[in-house]
């Protein structure tokens, strides 16, 4: 088996959903994904019941990008090793689309910008039916470190309207509470009443405030979802002490953050959820600011 290129991303979660006012915002997470493109069937067996990836190549091909040399279409396979919880709002299908197509252009000696791998990737997620705006904002956190604040409705290379660096990976620690998947998908229509939250996590955002960003996010989101539950849990969390919850994405996980120094806070939150809830996994990761060093991917 040939490896013919190889790409990487990773994960991130959301500190603006798109659907709500048409600006979205994500930032990244120590949650790494390798995608490599190979000549035969990976060993190792591919979850993708999305067909994520043969639409990343048919978007590839669309775009009138080459194959690796001698090989056809159906002549390609693809190779997954990633670190992400898949279906959870972190951000898995970004991210892989990101990986595959750098991986695409490692195979092809292609050379892209980041605004024509984040088009490539809104438009492969659209496609194949993961997203509702084509994700622009989580492309770009999944292809970058820290955060970009984008006007989805704007040309991806000038929808970039702030950025930031992100809060240090040193300082705080991020707990991923898993609750398996969603339940149901939302539609735009259910955002449209709960836009109050939403504008202060853009207020905050423009302060450079992400924490308060992904609390007033994470409101917002359990009220357009309906979501008791992950209301419910991430008033938990500040009730043990978090700095900042909500959840990511269209969910189901909940981001809490802790400093990284308050030791006893994490181990409490841990036990808190493990004790009072059934069926969840807890991921301990960090953010990827612009400082982070890329050891840590």
């Amino acid at each position: 088996m040939a490896v013919l290129g190889k790409g990487s991303a990773h994960g991130a979660c959301s500190l603006l959903h798109a659907a709500a006012l048409g600006y979205g915002a994500s930032i990244a997470l120590n949650l790494p994904i390798t995608v490599r493109l190979l000549d035969r069937p990976s060993k190792r067996e591919v979850t993708d019941s999305d067909s994520l990836l043969d639409t990343v190549l048919d978007v590839w091909l669309e775009a009138t990008h080459p194959l690796p040399e001698s090989y056809e279409k159906d002549e390609l396979h693809w190779g997954v090793n990633s670190k992400i919880p898949i279906k959870q709002g972190l951000k898995s299908s970004a991210a892989t689309s990101i990986a595959a197509l750098r991986a695409l252009c490692d195979a092809t000696e292609t050379q892209l910008e980041p605004a024509d791998l984040v088009a490539l990737s809104a438009r492969a997620q659209l496609n194949a039916g993961v997203s509702l705006t084509g994700s622009i904002d989580d492309a770009w956190a999944c292809a970058t470190k820290g955060w970009k604040l984008i006007d989805v409705q704007a040309p991806i290379a000038e929808g970039v309207l702030l950025t930031g660096e992100g809060p240090k990976s040193d300082d705080w620690t991020i707990l991923l509470v898993l609750r398996g998947e969603r339940e149901q998908q939302p539609v735009l229509e259910d955002f449209a009443p709960h836009l109050r939250p939403y504008q202060q996590a853009l207020n905050a955002l423009q302060d450079g405030n992400e924490l308060v960003a992904i609390t007033w996010n994470g409101r917002g989101t359990v009220a357009a979802l309906r979501d008791i539950q992950g209301r419910k849990m991430s008033n938990d969390s500040f009730m043990n002490s978090a700095r900042s919850a909500g959840i990511s994405g269209s969910g189901p996980a909940l981001v809490v953050i802790v400093p990284r120094h308050e030791t006893p806070t994490i181990e409490r939150l841990k036990k808190w959820y493990t004790t009072h809830y059934k069926d969840i996994e807890i991921i301990e990761t960090s953010f990827l600011s612009d400082e982070t060093d890329d050891e840590l991917e």
